[in-house]
């Protein structure tokens, strides 16, 4: 099924953390708490060092591998939150995940970048659609994300409840930083490759 991804996302220093949990509390109910290790694959022949136009992901759980790959959709962006049309599906082995990334690199799809986030995820009471998780990721520090996972007519319901949010946990809007973790990573020239689904 095809969703569209509505979030935003804030970087933090580390002793902002503690205090910023405090509030997440105070207006949402926490739920788990993980880490997430993420292969990327990408085109690269034809943008020789520069940052990918099209790359999947695939992250292992504990008994499946998910396959996800977003569109970023411009069109739909304001200053505070971006929208992407994401695609996932879940292969159940090994042999399988083999199989597909066969099939990518036939196509030209190559090993690119490993991020690796761990979060803890909290659902709004309010409406339990929209995501807030405290991630530290790897090589770049502390962040809050929301996340909500709508069809398009609900993207302004999204939008509300995102921004909602963000003025209850007195977030402002110059602190708000929606460049995509792998881009960050990019910009660092960090790819850590040695850690490839084994």
């Amino acid at each position: 099924m095809v969703w569209l991804e509505v979030e935003t996302k804030i970087k933090l220093r580390k002793d902002e953390v503690p205090a910023l949990r405090e509030k997440i509390l105070k207006i949402a109910k926490f739920v788990k708490k993980g880490r997430k290790g993420d292969d990327y694959f990408a085109i690269r022949r034809f943008r020789k060092n520069k940052y990918p136009k099209k790359a999947f992901r695939i992250r292992a759980t504990k008994d499946e591998f998910e396959v996800n790959f977003k569109k970023w959709l411009r069109k739909h962006w304001t200053k505070d939150i971006v929208v992407k049309q994401e695609f996932e599906f879940k292969l159940k082995g090994k042999e399988e995940v083999e199989d597909l990334l066969a099939l990518f690199r036939d196509l030209g799809f190559r090993e690119w970048m490993k991020k690796i986030k761990d979060n803890e995820t909290y659902l709004y009471k309010k409406d339990k659609r929209l995501e807030i998780e405290i991630n530290k990721v790897k090589h770049l520090g502390y962040f809050i994300e929301m996340q909500y996972l709508c069809k398009l007519r609900e993207l302004e319901k999204a939008r509300k409840r995102i921004r909602e949010a963000l003025k209850l946990l007195g977030i402002k809007q110059e602190q708000i930083n929606n460049t995509g973790y792998t881009k960050m990573l990019w910009d660092k020239g960090i790819s850590d490759r040695r850690y490839w689904i084994k």
